[in-house]
């Protein structure tokens, strides 16, 4: 009696598609990701409003990012035992109020307090919304279902910094903070009519946070090394040894052993790979390609917002078609193609040319999104479909985890590269060529995994 199991909680096929609660899956993951991307055009109106520094304001998008990596395993582990309406409504709910906290920041402590609150509820509707599409329709549909989940969050990765231009030019640097409640208010509504409501939610255990200290400081600990040694002294880079000894005693735990059996079973880590390699392709050019329309083909802030749009609807496009063909063809067949057309997108930029104008780039970040969109929907399909069915929350933090890691070393490249490249098309040239090889690992990753047939 009261033994948690995947059928008590849901986890299993259901006998009527629920296609609303995919749609606010999908929102969650929206926003949440959004957040992550949309705060960093408006950094430099925080510093002038509440009177700051440049060192001080970047944290108050490390803050958000911070909980994202350090408390996704453990979250996902808290998932896998706790009924998804509650733990929705809890994700959703601490977030909306973070996120008025944000708006409502008085000074910059205040602002980054409630930025890192804000993301450690985030890391839980990340956790759990890749799980809903495993139990919201049938397998036979479950291609789409995954192609709509992460084409929505997709699109709030990038277009956070077209979007975030225009509310802030519009509605000062509060408004992007806000415009999270409307979008909660709707998930809230789906998710409390479409889930039964299920036990109370079980204390997360004393193991998850010693998980998240040692873990999780380690991977904080090479995220900031990897941000700030381009910026400061050499000595930043010296931080990344900190890793170093919190990596030693977060292996020797039990929780170390239980998540490396999981993500080596068979199915597992191919996608945990290609996850990665992906992500680290695509932000690394996302990061460098706003540097290069401005400062060397003297592109207006204005029109770079509506050139990195053709990135975002690239990948709405790729990931409605692919979630079409999955339910055909199979996801690994379409996550292959996503790789291919990564491939050619990515290569397309080498040699970048300060003869080209803004549809030359846009046109070229079309191509990498459809690439990214027919990739990322299913190749979590694929990951999800190969998990055992009562650790699924667990899969969903462990894959949340290489996307934060792969989209900050992808970034921190950029970095390295515009910082010491000569010039703005060797920059991005050199970006466009290192993403390109990590398209043909994800390529690679992607055909050498086998897909386990949902029952």
């Amino acid at each position: 009696m009261g033994t948690d199991t995947a059928e008590s909680r849901g986890v299993h096929a259901p006998v009527r598609d629920r296609w609303w609660l995919i749609v606010a899956a999908g929102l969650a993951i929206f926003i949440a990701q959004l957040d992550a991307s949309i705060v960093g055009v408006a950094l430099p109106r925080i510093e002038a409003d509440l009177h700051t520094s440049t060192t001080v304001v970047q944290w108050v998008g490390l803050g958000y990012l911070m909980p994202l990596i350090a408390l996704a395993l453990g979250i996902g582990r808290w998932v896998d035992t706790a009924d998804p309406r509650r733990v929705m409504v809890l994700g959703c709910t601490g977030f909306a109020v973070a996120s008025v906290a944000c708006g409502l920041a008085p000074g910059v402590g205040w602002l980054i307090g409630a930025r890192v609150v804000q993301g450690c509820f985030a890391v839980i509707m990340l956790a759990l919304a890749p799980v809903l599409p495993t139990i919201a329709v049938r397998p036979e549909v479950r291609g789409r279902a995954f192609g709509t989940v992460l084409l929505l969050g997709t699109l709030g990765g990038v277009t956070g910094p077209p979007a975030g231009g225009l509310l802030v030019e519009a509605y000062g640097w509060p408004a992007v903070f806000y415009v999270n409640v409307p979008v909660v208010a709707v998930v809230l509504a789906v998710v409390t009519r479409q889930l039964p409501l299920g036990p109370r939610l079980p204390r997360p255990k004393a193991a998850w946070a010693a998980e998240a200290v040692t873990f999780g400081g380690a991977a904080v600990a090479v995220l900031f090394a990897l941000s700030f040694a381009m910026d400061r002294s050499v000595e930043w880079g010296l931080l990344a040894l900190a890793a170093v000894p919190l990596l030693l005693v977060w292996g020797r735990s039990a929780s170390a052993r239980s998540l490396w059996s999981l993500v080596t079973a068979p199915g597992l880590p191919g996608p945990h790979l290609a996850i990665g390699c992906a992500y680290f392709a695509v932000f690394g050019v996302l990061f460098v390609t706003p540097f290069f329309l401005q400062v060397s083909l003297g592109v207006p802030p204005g029109t770079n917002g509506w050139v990195m749009v053709g990135l975002a609807l690239g990948t709405g496009c790729g990931s409605v078609l692919g979630g079409r063909l999955a339910d055909r063809v199979g996801p690994r067949r379409v996550a292959l193609s996503g790789t291919v057309v990564l491939l050619a997108g990515t290569a397309s930029m080498v040699p970048a040319s300060t003869t080209w104008g803004a549809p030359d780039v846009a046109s070229r970040l079309l191509l990498i999104g459809v690439g990214f969109g027919l990739f990322n929907a299913q190749n979590q399909a694929r990951v999800m479909s190969n998990a055992p069915q009562d650790r699924l929350g667990m899969i969903s933090g462990t894959t949340s985890l290489v996307r934060q890691l792969g989209a900050a070393a992808g970034s921190a490249l950029g970095a390295a590269l515009w910082a010491t490249s000569p010039g703005g098309a060797t920059a991005l040239s050199a970006c466009a060529a290192t993403a390109a090889v990590a398209a043909v690992c994800t390529a690679l990753a992607v055909s050498r995994t086998s897909v386990k047939r949902p029952v």
